[in-house]
């Protein structure tokens, strides 16, 4: 019971943290708002995670129905895809588009960090952590239908605070045009098998999986500073360049003799860490002084990295014993 609760848990709260503190989003006075932020980002990770587990499915299922949460949440529920003054910060100057309401680069920006750092870095890094039960659910019939509301709930909640702080409503053909995209993604997520055949050689050490993420989530977070003044149509051409290459080399090395749970943890490290530095760069939503912006940043990357080491030595004490094996049950990336 305990290596099913434990995980579970531990993904329906880290996802939060990581998702608006570990990213610089929110400073560290707001932590009780983790609270309410849980059932949205926690509860929508561990739906994601469950649903693909209980049909049989892998890491490619998991990023479609990540992207899908990201067109709701960013779509349906804050509206940011479409409020030009959502959060105050003017998100949609840049490569507008007055067809669609939604300007591509902060489209492909957030929808981007929605899927590899609010959902699939916490399902990784608890799913490595997990060990014998990195692929199989770890809720039962009841515990998914509580894990629905609550995720349900979260929406609920992200309208109310959204709609109290920066009120906006997009137009019905906005809101159709985006449910019908996520339905569809939804369908692909659900119903798509996607499998990769084994592949010749071995995989390239954890190490160089880490560095390869960390310099994929530097050149995707380092867009984003000001200081670099990149165009936005470049910037959408990188983004894309970027996260196409990443993806590419991930299904090449995952499909190769010798992954194992060591070059997992290396994907989900890397992503936290970019997280983590880029924290210190982020201007935090809500008042907080520099110094405790500051703290709250130093803190929580100190859990961040706490988390990997953890992480990394439950790895490889499962290794020991054993010694590490090139054979894994799920090809694809993860």
């Amino acid at each position: 019971m305990r290596s099913r609760i434990a995980p579970t848990v531990g993904l329906f709260f880290l996802a939060p943290l990581v998702a608006e503190f570990l990213l610089g989003n929110l400073p560290i006075t707001f932590l009780p708002a983790v609270l309410a932020l849980a059932p949205l980002y926690g509860g929508g990770a561990l739906l994601i995670r469950e649903v693909v587990r209980r049909r049989g499915r892998g890491w490619p299922n998991i990023l479609i129905l990540a992207v899908a949460y990201g067109v709701l949440e960013e779509g349906l529920t804050t509206q940011s895809l479409f409020n030009p003054n959502y959060a105050d910060q003017h998100l949609l100057v840049d490569g507008f588009l007055p067809a669609l309401g939604i300007a591509v680069p902060w489209t492909v920006y957030v929808i981007g960090i929605h899927v590899f750092w609010s959902v699939c870095a916490p399902i990784m890094m608890m799913e490595v952590i997990s060990g014998a039960r990195r692929t199989t659910p770890w809720l039962g019939r009841a515990g998914l239908i509580v894990t629905g509301v609550l995720f349900l709930a979260g929406c609920g909640i992200s309208v109310v605070i959204t709609m109290s702080t920066w009120p906006y409503t997009a137009t019905p053909g906005q809101f159709l045009t985006t449910s019908i995209v996520l339905v569809l993604l939804i369908a692909a997520g659900l119903l798509v098998r996607i499998g990769f055949r084994p592949r010749p050689g071995v995989a390239p050490s954890a190490l160089v999986v880490l560095i390869a993420t960390l310099v994929a989530g530097a050149v995707f977070q380092g867009l984003t500073l000001d200081v670099l003044h990149v165009p936005a149509a470049l910037a959408v051409a990188v983004w894309v360049l970027d996260v196409a290459v990443y993806l590419t080399l991930l299904a090449h090395w995952s499909a190769r003799a010798g992954w194992t749970d060591l070059h997992r943890l290396a994907i989900a490290a890397g992503a936290l860490l970019t997280y983590a530095w880029h924290s210190f760069v982020e201007t935090p939503v809500g008042a907080a002084a520099a110094a405790v912006d500051l703290i709250g940043n130093a803190i929580f990357t100190a859990g961040a990295v706490t988390l990997i080491w953890y992480a990394y030595r439950k790895v490889t004490a499962r290794a020991a014993p054993a010694g590490i094996s090139g054979v894994h049950d799920d090809r694809s990336v993860g």
